[in-house]
């Protein structure tokens, strides 16, 4: 057992490595949504500003779908009074209403501004064939507008792991077996820098404006896959991806770390928790 383990750690810290490939953001992503003069390409399209004001956000989409895969994004997010302001990276089915779409499944890392001081809240959802009220928020321990900081997702057949840099924030396990709805469709990687009220109790000082929010890295390590029909292709032991089951020792003990200290707010501590909330703890 300590000797898998190990193994298993070791093949993790090299994962940050396979990260490293330089790539163009026209290679893999293109601009969906915003005015022309909101999205700004730098170092010669490895780095991408997104601009938001009152005129308008800016929003980016992978040219692909994918059917798993370890995705990740580079970001660091708009400074000074940031009231709001949201910043994402997540994995969606569609942009359609999820209301009325039935089957939306969606991986969520949003960024809540605030006003200066006040720290800036990552909140992490999960949608499900249409299952939504998933929110969990936790508090950083660093200041994610001075540099960037890589935030990924692990989704493969046995879980969902977000990850702040290399530490597990939050871990969502396959429980399609006790019926509990776990995403099953291809997924599309969407960024954006958005405005919306319910993100802060603060008004919003439109004197910022515009606010900045700046985005790296944008290779991909994700199973190509459009239909449903290539899901079970997507969940092959091709994929290394689809390798990591569980968090190692020290994974584990950074994980309730977290969830101990800088827990802002979880769905399952609700008085009526969802049934997955035991399992995923």
């Amino acid at each position: 057992m300590e000797v898998s383990v190990l193994v298993l750690a070791l093949f993790l810290q090299l994962v940050g490595g396979m990260f490293a490939r330089d790539v163009h953001f026209d290679e893999n992503y293109g601009v969906v949504w915003g005015k022309p003069d909101h999205v700004e390409t730098w170092y010669r399209g490895r780095e991408l500003v997104l601009f938001l004001d009152q005129a308008s956000g800016a929003s980016f989409v992978s040219k692909q779908w994918f059917g798993s895969g370890f995705f990740h994004m580079k970001i660091k997010l708009p400074r000074g009074n940031s009231a709001g302001v949201v910043t994402t990276f997540y994995l969606t089915s569609g942009d359609g209403d999820r209301v009325k779409d039935k089957a939306h499944d969606e991986l969520d890392f949003e960024f809540l501004g605030n006003i200066k001081g006040e720290p800036i809240l990552l909140q992490t959802n999960v949608f499900a064939n249409g299952t939504a009220g998933r929110e969990q928020r936790i508090t950083l321990w660093f200041d994610p507008t001075t540099e960037y900081h890589d935030y990924k997702i692990l989704w493969n057949q046995n879980q969902i792991v977000f990850y702040v840099d290399d530490i597990p924030i939050r871990v969502f396990k396959n429980l399609t077996e006790s019926g509990v709805p776990f995403p099953s469709q291809p997924l599309q990687i969407q960024a954006s820098l958005w405005h919306a009220k319910w993100a802060s109790q603060n008004e919003t000082d439109w004197s910022y404006a515009p606010f900045k929010a700046h985005y790296q890295g944008f290779d991909i390590s994700g199973c190509p896959c459009a239909t449903k029909q290539c899901m079970i292709e997507c969940y092959g032991q091709n994929y290394w991806w689809n390798d990591i089951r569980e968090l190692n020792s020290d994974q584990r003990r950074a994980y309730e770390d977290v969830r101990s200290r800088h827990m802002h707010y979880d769905y399952c501590a609700s008085h009526t928790p969802a049934p997955e909330c035991s399992f995923n703890s």
